[in-house]
This record gives C-alpha cells, structure tokens and sequence, in this order.
C-alpha cells in the first residue's frame, strides 16, 4: 500500500494486525520469519487493547515536556562529540565519532544502562535491524539482550535509581503488573529503536543538506523554529526506515478501491507515502520552508513511533550544532563514493 490516504487507513484500521504469531504476516527477512513466531510479542507486535495497556506503562517517559527536559544534556553531549570530533585527523567518520554516540548515549541514560555495554548493545541490534540476519544470529541476540536487560531489572528492584528500568522494576515488577523478562521484551525494543534510525537520520540529513546549499544556508541561520521545522521536512523526504510497516489482515476489507483478503500479508509503504502529490505538494523536492508535519515517518494511529519527541529533540540539536560550529564542513569523497 503506497498511496498516502491508503497507508493512513492501514495504519489506524484495528482490522490489519502487527502480530507476527498471524499466518500471513509478512516478515523483512527469512531470518526474521523464522524466529519471529517463536518469539514472544513485544509492544510493536501486540494488537489492542495489549499493545496501549503496556504503552501506558511507558509513554510517561516520553512525553513533550518530559524530553524537552533533556535539552541541556542532548546539547551538553553534542558540543562534547563535536569537541573531540574538531581535534581528530581529518576526515573523520561521521557515522561512529557524533550520529551513532549521540542517541545511544542518551537511550542509554534513559534506561539506566552503563555507556560502557553500549558496544554490546550496538553489536546485537545490528543483527535485529538488518535484514540479512539469519535465524540463529537473530534468536542469540535477542536472547543475549534479554537476558542483559533481565538481570539488570532485577538489580534495580534492589537498588533503583533515576531512570526507565528502575522505576518500571518499582512501579511494574515489583507490584506484579510485569515480570522482569516482559519488562527486558519492552526495552530492547526501546533500545534498538532508540538510536539506530535516529542515527541514520543524522548522517543522512547531514549529506542531504550538503548537497542543498541553499537550502542548509536557510537552516544554519535560522531560529529554533526554522530548526524545527527543516527537521520535519528532512524526516518526510528521507523517511529512513525503508522496511514499511507490517500487518496482515484479520478479516475481508477493501483499501482504495482493492480488496485484500483475510489472512494477506500488507505492507504499508510510509515511504512511499510522503513522496505522494496528494499530500505533499511537488513532494521529490526538499524544501524546508514546507510544513511537513502530517509526514508519516513515525508511523500513525495507535502504534505512531512512542519516542518521536526524543528523535526531534536530538535531530534538531544535533544537525543545528554542527552546521554552526563547523561552518566548512564538507564530503570528504565524492557523493558516489560514500558507502
């Protein structure tokens, strides 16, 4: 499904479901598809009224006013990346010295994990987030996490301090509502989910806007609200999770005029969706003077990306600082060469 109007009607219609344990749903992969009905649901991949009981249990943390607390520490750790990035050898790798240390430092401190095992973690959401994984090197690493994130819970029913796990081991665990395995299930998903397309959005926007000076002249010299809103439009015209949004039908329903029958597998193509002329208009263009806020980049409906407002806040600071404080920042080879 690719049309704009269409992968909205998908997306908030409780007939197309996101469980895997479905015949019919289509998986990413065939390592994917091998494990992933063995595997127990998470939140991505429970229906309601599950799916918004346990998003309850988190959306605490990560409402507006809650992120925009991080402010300061998202600022802090970007000027401190940028800082080190400044006395390296050029060129230096975009990718592993600022777009992936900034997200998985501060998913890290939410959560109450030590940066140190941030390598672990990296090295096994990799494995969950490509799509030539195979079976066995997806079900190890989830087991690998799970198990991590598992003993850790458990330690901070003892010893809890100021951050997600602890306080879902005091308030959930520990009056029965979750066992620390579902709460381990629920933050590996905000784990993976909290860094790794935050972090190709960075790298990604950063090429794009090199390759529009115009249009980064715009945005290096504008206020919060330029920031803001050049932000919204980089996630509509990237969009980067080119995977889709998975469902299959639970029941006969017609979409744009085509009938998917029960038991058919749906891809709602987001990414498709916010190139389509019915919504966003001359859509192949980038231009952040566009209001592009209804973009379908964190989804829609019930199941709209939970940690949206951390992603804006780091994208924002982290792309605002580093066309200001490297004004000559450049491609270090030519476009066709980056990987």
């Amino acid at each position: 499904v690719t049309r704009y109007d269409d992968v909205r009607f998908v997306l908030r219609d409780q007939r197309f479901s996101v469980n895997p344990h479905h015949p019919g749903w289509p998986p990413m992969s065939a390592g994917q598809g091998a494990t992933r009905r063995d595997l127990k649901p998470n939140i991505f991949a429970l229906d309601n009224p599950v799916h918004n009981e346990l998003r309850r249990m988190q959306s605490a943390d990560f409402r507006i006013a809650q992120i925009e607390a991080w402010r300061p520490r998202v600022q802090q750790l970007v000027d401190e990346a940028i800082d080190a990035m400044l006395k390296m050898p050029k060129p230096v790798d975009l990718w592993e010295t600022f777009a992936l240390k900034i997200p998985s430092i501060v998913i890290c401190e939410m959560l109450g994990v030590a940066y140190e095992d941030s390598e672990f973690f990296q090295h096994h959401s990799d494995r969950l987030v490509k799509t030539g994984s195979t079976a066995d090197e997806i079900g190890e690493s989830m087991d690998a996490l799970r198990g991590f994130l598992r003993d850790l819970v458990e330690k901070k029913m003892v010893a809890p301090t100021e951050d997600i796990l602890s306080r879902m081991a005091t308030q959930q665990v520990k009056e029965g509502l979750l066992t620390a395995s579902e709460v381990a299930d629920l933050c590996v998903m905000l784990l993976i989910a909290g860094h790794d397309t935050t972090s190709n959005t960075i790298c990604l926007a950063t090429i794009l806007l090199l390759q529009h000076p115009d249009q980064l002249e715009k945005f290096r010299n504008g206020d919060d609200e330029v920031v803001a809103k050049g932000v919204e439009e980089i996630l509509r015209f990237l969009d980067v999770p080119h995977l889709g949004r998975r469902r299959v039908a639970l029941e006969d329903v017609e979409v744009g005029g085509q009938l998917i029958r029960a038991g058919e597998g749906v891809i709602a193509a987001q990414m498709i969706a916010d190139r389509d002329e019915t919504a966003f208009d001359d859509p192949d263009k980038f231009d952040i003077d566009r209001d592009a806020r209804h973009h379908l980049g964190f989804g829609f409906g019930t199941h709209q990306c939970l940690g949206q407002p951390l992603v804006r806040v780091e994208v924002q600071i982290a792309l605002a600082t580093l066309f200001r404080r490297i004004p000559t920042l450049q491609l270090a080879v030519p476009m066709e060469e980056i990987r």
